[in-house]
Order: structure tokens, then C-alpha cells, then sequence
């Protein structure tokens, strides 16, 4: 479904990505794994064309998406729910929706009962402004806003970064329903070590730009693996 060949990107004179590689099945999960500052968020902006790409190609279905603008990548189908959310606080549940239905294009937007059937905190909350909600709940709603233009690939940047256990563990659920249900892939990027383990398909690791690792979640379970790349 996306294919990430030799991928380099850099912040001005400052290379960080260094020739990635990758490859995303339909219907699969795949956590991109590392420490902080690696390249994993600049990996996601580069796919959607927020930041330039030097070198490389990243293909949609086959399709080339490579120096489309971020709206173009957006309307062929990739959605980014973006770390700290980036919800509209200022509109209600429901405008936010609609917002993100508009990159739908000629896919028509997911009606809005639809969307909230998979998220019940939300369908009371449709006239809520955003900014309202918990943290939980804010984080549903940028999925759901996401969900909204039937993308077939969806970008998560650190899902569960301040939100409680209980929601992390059924946004995991709901991560994996979503992908069996209908077949959309996920490419996450996450600091909690076990919420990727438990709910990716497959994990790829990064280390300076570069992709080092990858295999099941069970070999990353691996003491060897953990002290290797991820320990602090």
C-alpha cells in the first residue's frame, strides 16, 4: 500500500533522514520504533510532503506521490493525525468532522454517524467545542477527523502521548479493528514501548536516519534488541 525506497530529507544543511526504506502492507500496523530525534516525526512530514524530499520515492498503491504538495497526498488517500493532535479547539466535535471530510475529495467523506459509531465519548459530544474535551477524547477526535476522508493509509504520531491508561489501551483496540474492518494501514510512531508492541503487525526500528531493525513484535521483545536501540 506505501512504499518508502531511499528516503533522505533534511532540515536545511542538516541531513536527517539517510536513505529509508520501508514497506507497508494493507491492513497492517507497522511501529516505527527509536529514541528521540532520530527521524521517525520528520519520516511522516516527509511522506506528506510537509517537508521536501532530497532523495528517494515513496509510491501510494503503486502511484508515485513523491513532490506532490501535502494537500494532493492528502486527497489520494493519507491521512496524518499529527503529535499534540492538532484538532480545532475553537469548533464544535462535528465541525471538526466536516473539516476533515473535505480532503475526501471524490472518495465523499464518511457520513458523521458512521464515524462516531466507533468512538461513543464523541456521538454526545458533537456540539462540544473541541478544546473541551479530555485528552482521551481529544485524541479520538483527531482520529475520527482523519477517518472522515476514507484515507487508506493513516500516520499516527504518538497516539498515547498524555492520555490514560485505560484510553490507551482501547485506542489500541480500536487501531486494530479499524485496520481488520477495513483494511486501512497504519504506519505509528510511538514512545510506549509496549502500547506498539501489543498493537502492531510488525515493527521497524530507526537510528540516525536509517532504519536498523525489523521483525515481529516478539523479536523486539528481546532484551538484546531493546538495550540495543531503544534503552535510554
Amino acid at each position: 500500500m506505501l512504499a518508502i525506497s531511499n528516503l533522505t530529507a533534511a532540515y536545511g544543511t542538516v541531513p536527517v533522514l539517510n536513505g529509508v526504506s520501508l514497506e507497508l502492507a494493507r491492513g497492517e500496523v507497522l511501529a516505527l520504533l527509536g529514541r528521540n530525534g532520530v527521524g521517525k516525526t520528520t519520516l511522516l512530514r516527509t511522506i506528506t510532503g510537509l517537508l521536501p524530499t532530497l532523495s528517494g520515492a515513496v509510491t501510494l498503491n503503486g502511484a508515485a506521490i513523491t513532490g506532490l504538495s501535502t494537500h494532493a497526498i492528502s486527497r489520494l488517500g493519507v491521512a496524518l493525525v499529527p503529535q499534540g493532535r492538532g484538532i480545532l479547539a475553537k469548533l464544535s466535535v462535528r465541525e471538526n468532522l466536516e473539516v476533515g471530510g473535505r480532503a475526501a475529495a471524490g472518495r465523499k467523506p464518511a457520513p458523521i454517524a458512521e464515524i462516531v459509531s466507533r468512538f461513543p465519548n464523541l456521538a454526545d459530544r458533537l456540539d462540544q467545542p473541541g478544546g473541551t474535551l479530555s485528552g482521551g477524547q481529544q485524541q479520538q477526535l483527531a482520529i475520527a477527523r482523519a477517518l472522515s476522508a476514507r484515507p487508506t493509509v493513516m500516520l499516527l504520531d504518538e497516539p498515547t502521548e498524555g492520555i490514560q491508561p485505560n484510553v490507551v489501551q482501547d485506542l489500541g483496540e480500536l487501531i486494530r479493528t479499524l485496520t481488520r474492518d477495513t483494511g486501512l494501514s497504519v504506519l505509528l510512531v510511538e514512545q510506549n514501548i509496549d502500547f506498539a508492541l501489543h498493537t502492531a503487525h510488525r515493527c521497524a526500528v530507526m537510528e540516525k536516519g536509517r532504519i536498523v531493525h525489523e521483525g515481529s513484535p516478539d523479536e523486539l521483545r528481546s532484551d538484546a534488541v531493546l538495550k540495543r536501540y531503544l534503552a535510554i
